[in-house]
This record gives C-alpha cells, structure tokens and sequence, in this order.
C-alpha cells in the first residue's frame, strides 16, 4: 500500500506497489544505496543488503559512521536499482534507461540478540551466494560482536520500473536515426581461486 512519501510522482505509471514486485527487486540487488543526515548534512553510502521477510537487514563494523548513525533511531532511505538497458530513441531528449528500482523509508533498529544477529548474518551471507553459508567456518564469538545489523522494516517502500522501447515524438519516427534498446544484465563471471 503506498503512503504520500513513497507514492511514484513523475511517471506514476511506472509505480509497483505490491510487496511480490519490492520484493522481488531487494533480492535481485546485491547492493543498496543508505541515504540519511548527520548533523544537518546528507550522505548516502552503499552497502549489502539481505531481505528476510518483512525486514530488510544492513550490516558492517561497529566504526562504520553510517550505522553509528542509523541505530539512533534517524529517519533513513534506502534504494536499490537494476539497470536493465539502455533505450535509445531517435532525438537525445527522449534518450531512456529500462530499470528496476526500490525505495524503503523508515527507522532501523540494532539487533543485539545473538541468535537473530547470527541469523542475520546467514541471510547477509546467502543473499550474497546462496549455500557460502554452510561451506565456510561458522563467526565466532569476537566477529559476532565485531559486526553491527541493523533491521529495518519494509512497511514503507515503493518500485519504480520502466520497460519497453524507446518513446519517440511521431514527428522523429521518420528520421533515418537507429531507435532500439541495449540490454543490460549483471552476470556472474568465471570464480577463480585465491593465489597465496
């Protein structure tokens, strides 16, 4: 359900507000950008995300000034976006992009239980590659304590997508000018092992 802050303004076509599609975005995305102030300036920083149900957790050092910072309680933003092509149309103005986006608003809070930090850390990591989890050594005690998570709910956020080609005046239509899109995709290379 959208609220006033995350209903999709400028083409509010492209506006998807049922939770499958949100959803469906956050676990595409391996990364989120975390936007929030701090002593009245702006900084937005990227970060790993993990959804788990109707929480979206953000983890990283107890030193990190963006974390220090959320736990407060603050208002935060946090976007994720997948750039699905580029739409080139036949006059620059009407130039597009095919994408994917997701914009969550509310307050994070720290997870200080160990059992939910441990798990947290599980959904961080298998967001990330699926079965890491089970391969590799489990954190002990002092990297638990070492990593700060921080859970913010998903009871307000929106996506915003844009498909299709590109949408040229029908004055252009006739211009000897390719029109047409160029997909995009983040594919995973060949995994190479580490050399010591």
């Amino acid at each position: 359900m959208p609220t006033p802050r995350t209903t999709v303004k400028r083409h509010a076509e492209r506006g998807a507000y049922d939770r499958a599609a949100i959803d469906a975005i956050l676990d595409e995305a391996l990364i989120c950008h975390v936007g929030f102030v701090q002593d009245r300036q702006p900084y937005v920083i990227p970060t790993i995300h993990a959804r788990d149900g109707d929480t979206l957790y953000l983890h990283g050092s107890p030193g990190s000034r963006m974390l220090r910072t959320i736990r407060t309680g603050i208002e935060v933003c946090v976007t994720v976006t997948l750039l699905d092509g580029l739409v080139l149309a036949r006059s620059v103005y009407n130039h597009s992009m095919n994408y994917r986006s997701v914009v969550v608003l509310g307050r994070a809070a720290e997870l200080a239980d160990r059992a939910e930090k441990l798990h947290a850390m599980e959904v961080v990591v298998e967001h990330i590659v699926p079965g890491r989890w089970a391969e590799a050594r489990q954190p002990n005690e002092g990297e638990i304590d070492g990593t700060t998570i921080l859970a913010l709910p998903l009871e307000e956020a929106s996506a915003k997508v844009r498909t299709g080609p590109p949408k040229d005046f029908d004055e252009d239509l006739s211009l000897p000018v390719w029109a047409g899109v160029i997909p995009l995709d983040l594919r995973r290379g060949r995994p190479y092992a580490e050399t010591t």
